[in-house]
């Protein structure tokens, strides 16, 4: 009886363990995925690899933002680390202010409108100058046109060109090494505005040469006579330091130095009429009009070399950096130079040119500066409008039975006023 008792005792306690045991396990043991057949039907091999091309997308479309957003320095030695840094630009491309406080009463009214037309809400400034006697026909925001001025960027190469030319450092034709399998001419230079051709002119010629013919071609100097509020801009006293690019820097991007609107376009003026340095003048009354007298501020020998660069400043308009001046205007050839860089976190785009029609010849230089929407086809873009509305008005054609202002030039040897 006793041994039946104990074995009843035991059975019933290794029953209450063995359920507890088991409620325990089912606690702790992870539930069974439930067997899906819709999940194989969305999810099929072919929807998977789907999926994974979508995520290897969404990466690889990140990783090009973030690429374009950042410029990587190749410091060309394999197994070296590359150096990145981002471009960060702070002003903004666009204005609704431009023409406040301007001071047109003396301007030509279709050229002015013109040039505010096609400036629109671009943050920038618009100079138009006859060549033929350095009156300003139009000057759009007058207050940035008068500025200290901004570095020349590219148009730069303008002046170096003509240099380069005038001390048979180059000829037109003849082409630079620039590396191994990589030559380049004049012409195409211009056109592409190949950094790497202009800093080995800039070598070629020398700090001392480049500063003697920018002056002479008015860098750092007023471009007006008596134009108030006028700044003379900069060109330095001593080359760029050699860690900074030196003189190539100089003559390719014009690091260093400070061009105003108005010294680029009197330099314009005197590739269009064909050496004539003239001071700007700025009408703004009627009496000024009506006693306009040209003032010439000194002859440049660079009449024969003008063909030389002209092919250059066409093909820009043509075929090169400044081809979207022709998405709006192809009824008149222009030739001009577009320049584009930044500084201390701003843009700017500049375009210098000139429309060569059979009824006259008009100087325009447009700037900008800004963010990323601003640059020096952007520039081009705008003088294409401007010309443009010049051509619907019939501005060229009128010009050559209109024009009222004196032939005579009064030549002035005052350099500084």
């Amino acid at each position: 009886m006793k041994n039946s008792l104990a074995t009843y005792r035991y059975f019933l306690i290794s029953v209450i363990f063995l359920s507890a045991a088991s409620a325990v396990a089912a606690t702790i043991a992870p539930p069974k995925k439930p067997h899906s057949k819709s999940r194989h039907l969305t999810e099929s091999a072919a929807a998977q690899k789907k999926i994974a091309r979508s995520k290897h997308s969404s990466r690889t479309t990140a990783t090009a933002s973030q690429s374009s957003r950042t410029v990587v320095a190749n410091q060309g030695k394999k197994g070296r680390k590359r150096a990145t840094y981002s471009e960060r630009l702070y002003a903004s491309s666009f204005a609704t202010d431009q023409v406040l406080g301007d001071n047109y009463a003396g301007e030509d009214p279709i050229v002015r409108a013109a040039a505010i037309e096609a400036l629109g809400n671009m943050n920038g400034t618009v100079v138009s100058i006859d060549p033929d006697n350095g009156r300003i026909l139009a000057m759009v925001n007058q207050k940035l046109a008068l500025s200290a001025g901004a570095q020349p960027c590219s148009t730069i190469k303008i002046a170096v060109a003509l240099a380069a030319l005038s001390e048979n450092v180059i000829t037109k034709d003849a082409e630079i090494q620039l590396g191994k399998y990589y030559r380049m001419d004049l012409t195409t230079a211009l056109a592409h505005s190949n950094n790497a051709y202009f800093a080995a002119v800039g070598q070629k010629l020398g700090f001392e040469k480049v500063s003697h013919y920018a002056q002479q071609f008015g860098l750092g100097e007023l471009a007006g006579w008596n134009i108030t509020g006028e700044h003379p801009g900069i060109f330095p006293s001593s080359e760029l330091d050699a860690k900074l690019g030196g003189i190539g820097k100089m003559c390719s991007f014009g690091e260093s130095i400070s061009l105003t609107p108005l010294q680029l376009g009197a330099l314009m003026a005197a590739v269009a009429n064909g050496g004539s340095l003239y001071y700007l003048q700025h009408p703004t009354t009627p009496e000024e009009i009506a006693s306009f007298t040209p003032k010439l501020k000194r002859n440049l020998a660079i009449g024969p070399i003008i063909p030389e660069i002209s092919d250059g400043m066409s093909g820009a308009v043509e075929y090169g950096t400044a081809r979207l001046l022709r998405t709006s205007f192809v009824e008149e050839p222009v030739l001009g130079k577009t320049g584009t860089c930044s500084k201390n976190g701003t843009r700017y785009g500049w375009f210098a040119s000139y429309a060569n029609t059979d009824f006259g010849r008009i100087v325009t230089v447009i700037f900008l500066e800004g963010g990323r929407p601003t640059f020096g086809p952007k520039a081009a873009e705008l003088a294409g409008h401007f010309y443009r509305n010049l051509y619907d008005h019939d501005y060229f054609a009128a010009r050559s039975s209109t024009n009222s202002l004196p032939a005579a030039v009064t030549t002035s040897t005052v350099e500084t006023h």
